[in-house]
């Protein structure tokens, strides 16, 4: 999801919002799973969303979906 709402933008261009580079990367590799508030915060204001768009759990990279069957 923050690929996706990065868009062209650098991760530089994100990480200057407050965050270090290297942070981003990590939990967009889902090696940072839980980021701490002010990250969190400092994210959706780079990136023009809700701070609950930005909180919203995923599934890691790779990790398989269930689906319902009725």
């Amino acid at each position: 999801m923050l690929r996706t709402a990065r868009g062209e933008r650098s991760m530089v261009d994100v990480a200057a919002a407050g965050l270090s580079a290297e942070t981003l990367r990590k939990i967009e590799t889902g090696r940072a799973p839980t980021p701490a508030l002010f990250t969190v915060a400092a994210l959706a204001g780079a990136l023009g969303l809700s701070r609950d768009e930005v909180a919203t759990p995923a599934a890691p990279p790779g990790a398989a979906t269930e689906s319902v069957v009725a």
